[in-house]
Order: structure tokens, then C-alpha cells, then sequence
């Protein structure tokens, strides 16, 4: 199946300050290890997702549509928009995907009929770098926006005696206003511990390049955004293993699947042994 592709007019849809609603997931996001088919791992740090990404590996952003209706996701990778290449705004381009579809997108859009690989790459050999861009090197996001739907508007009422709901609404408003007022300020944030700024500070390693071309055919189509904020935004951070070892993401070992082996497991072996011999 064709993915689709919506291209928008940029200054139809300029998004101002976004307030993304976080209420549910629309799209679910992983990140794909084209050379050896492994879905990366993510591990939780200082509240962001890591993955740990192998130079020289190509890889995929698998995007799942978790609703009945259908979606425009807008794809970052390394603050560059997938689609155009532009710096990326979450009022430009993306790929629409229709109700509970998954789709791979396997790398930076040439056409609409193929792609340049993304392959995890030196920071310096990265497309982001070599185009002017390294600040935002190392995080993968989606911006998603719900389609609008057009409905008849509700016919009007009339209100009961003695005044419209909206009113008493308003006063209650006014009353918590001037409440909120008389209150004390809330304490500023404590500042970020010298360790941890070290750490997020660190260095990043690799990020994305402009790999080879493929093909990977799509389609374009029309898409309403039903406002001009995205209802979702997700990022993921990457880096190589070494790296997120020496930012504490991930233990100091090198098998993150790694098990005590002296703990119990339901399936210790992977298929049943032949009986013992009978003795007669």
C-alpha cells in the first residue's frame, strides 16, 4: 500500500505557540534496525526516551496510527523535516496515514517515488551538519494533528430564568481571579545540579545521514488539520551505546538485554530434550 503524502501550504497552516494535548497517543513511534531487523530499545533518562543507535546501520521510523480516523504526521529527524528538507516547523509537510495503519519510512524524501536511506552516521558525516545544522543532531519527533471533521452546528436554545449558564460561569471565574491574586507566589524551580547539566552536555556522536537511494513510492492527498497546534508531539533521543553508557542512560554493560542468570526463568531451554533411555 502507498503511503500518502500531504503537502500543505506553509503559510495557511503556520502554527503559533503549540500546546500539544497529551490526553492519548495518536501515533506510536519506534525505530527500526534495518541491518539486523531489531526494533531499538528505549530507556527512560531525566525525562526523555533513549535508543541506542549503530553507526554505520540503517534504520527505519515505524509510525502505527492508534485511531479509527485518519492522521498527518510531520517527521523530524535531527531537527530536519523528512519530507522537505526544511528546518522543521510542525506547520509543514507529512505523511498522512489512514485509521490503525503502520507504515516504515525508511529515510529523507527525494521524490515521490524514493528516498535516501536514513543510516546512522558520524555526527560531522550527518545530513544535519553537512547542511548548517548540527544544533539539533541526535532526536527523532513527530508533530500529529487529528483531521477536521465537518459537522452541523447544535441549533440554539433558549436559556432558563434567570441568566445564561456562561454568566454564573463568569462569576465564579472572577471570584477565583481575585482568590489566586491574594495568594502567595509559588517557589521558583530549583537549578539543575552541576552532575546532571555535565551530563546532558555531553557530546553527541553520531546522527543521520543522506544514505543511499531506494525506492519507496507515495502518493499525495488533501488533509484539514483541525487545528492549528499539534494534538501530539513525541521525541526520542539517540546516541551510540558508548555514549549513552557515559551519560548514565544505559548500565555499564554491553548486553542491554542483559539477565541475572541466577534468577529463576519459566523457559530456560528453547525446545523439549528427549527422555532418558528406557533401562529394560
Amino acid at each position: 500500500m502507498f503511503r500518502s503524502l500531504v503537502l500543505l501550504a506553509g503559510a495557511a497552516l503556520t502554527a503559533s505557540a503549540c500546546t500539544p494535548s497529551y490526553a492519548r497517543p495518536l501515533v506510536d513511534v519506534a525505530v527500526v534496525d534495518r541491518d539486523n531487523g531489531d526494533w531499538l530499545p528505549s530507556w527512560p533518562h531525566r525525562g526523555q526516551q533513549w535508543i541506542a543507535g549503530t553507526p554505520g546501520h540503517r534504520y527505519s521510523v515505524r509510525l502505527t496510527n492508534t485511531t479509527g480516523q485518519r492522521v498527518l504526521v510531520v517527521l523530524s529527524v535531527d531537527g530536519v523535516n523528512a519530507v522537505s528538507g526544511q528546518t522543521a516547523n510542525p506547520s509543514q509537510a507529512g505523511y498522512v496515514l489512514d485509521a490503525w495503519q503502520s507504515t516504515e519510512i525508511n529515510g529523507w524524501r527525494k521524490s515521490l517515488d524514493d528516498v535516501a536511506q536514513f543510516v546512522f552516521t558520524d555526527l560531522p558525516d550527518s545530513y544535519a551538519a553537512r547542511t548548517g545544522r548540527p544544533d539539533n543532531v541526535g532526536v527523532i519527533g513527530v508533530a500529529v494533528f487529528e483531521e477536521r471533521v465537518y459537522r452541523e452546528p447544535p441549533r440554539p436554545y433558549p436559556y432558563p430564568y434567570p441568566y445564561p449558564p456562561m454568566a454564573r460561569e463568569g462569576e465564579a471565574a472572577k471570584a477565583e481571579r481575585r482568590a489566586s491574586g491574594n495568594a502567595a507566589p509559588a517557589p521558583a524551580a530549583s537549578e539543575m545540579s552541576r552532575e546532571s547539566a555535565a551530563a546532558d552536555a555531553a557530546a553527541q556522536s553520531i546522527g543521520t545521514g543522506h544514505g543511499s537511494r531506494e525506492w519507496s513510492p507515495v502518493s499525495q492527498t488533501q488533509f484539514v488539520r483541525a487545528s492549528r497546534s499539534p494534538a501530539q508531539i513525541l521525541q526520542l533521543r539517540y546516541d551510540d551505546y558508548g555514549s549513552l553508557v557515559a551519560r548514565g542512560v544505559v548500565p555499564r554493560y554491553r548486553d542491554p538485554y542483559y539477565r541475572n542468570r541466577n534468577e529463576p526463568n519459566a523457559f530456560p531451554s528453547g525446545f523439549v530434550a528427549d527422555p532418558p533411555s528406557r533401562r529394560w
